[in-house]
């Protein structure tokens, strides 16, 4: 074999040497999970849902966490699947739509003409995980769209246990998850106690 040929192989073996070194691990991704326990079959009342705002920090793909105390922490490869506003609207749709046993659910922005019974906005104003809880606070806003009259509007501060020792990355999403099912419990007993309310008259 040639001198050349022999530092050809030589330099080839060591590329592949140094780049299998340097290969970042794969990210992992994460969807928001519904708790629904059940298909719907109804058709009443019709839900509209959205908008869904989030604070502008967990506006990004990576998980964020609090380490130490109050030092936010950006997860290097847990990361959201898809916008995390886009996730909790989804995960609400599909709880109420089992809470309140109803197909006639529909994500804003929703038809003139085909304006749903109640729309429902949420606005995240906490969500976060530490070491010992994960915890959502969230203003929740109910009302008519074919009137604009508000039925209520509240704001919810909401918590989950987490698992003891050092937080884990992998834990957040079913915290997470877990919070939003809980808020929508919140959420479909107002609609459904303002039901009750409507059918009884004053």
């Amino acid at each position: 074999m040639s001198t050349l040929i022999k530092t050809i192989m030589i330099a080839f073996t060591m590329l592949a040497v140094v780049s299998g070194c340097g290969t970042t691990p794969n990210s992992n991704y994460y969807l928001l999970n519904s708790s629904a326990a059940q298909a719907p079959i109804g058709s009443s009342p019709s839900l509209g849902i959205g908008p869904i705002t989030i604070p502008e920090y967990l506006n990004r793909n990576a998980f964020i966490y609090t380490l130490d105390g109050n030092k936010l922490h950006i997860a290097k490869f847990e990361r959201w699947a898809e916008p995390l506003d886009t996730g909790i609207m989804r995960i609400i749709q599909l709880n109420l739509a089992s809470l309140l046993n109803t197909q006639n659910v529909q994500s804003y922005p929703w038809s003139g003409k085909k304006r749903p019974e109640y729309g429902i906005e949420v606005s995240v104003l906490i969500l976060d995980a530490n070491d010992t809880q994960a915890k959502l606070t969230a203003e929740w806003h109910i009302y008519r769209p074919e009137s604009n009259e508000t039925v209520i509007r509240r704001i919810s501060e909401l918590k989950q246990t987490m698992a003891e020792g050092s937080i884990v990355a992998t834990d957040i999403e079913p915290a997470y998850s877990k919070l939003f099912f809980q808020l929508s419990e919140v959420i479909a007993t107002a609609i459904t106690e303002d039901i009750k309310m409507s059918h009884t008259g004053p």
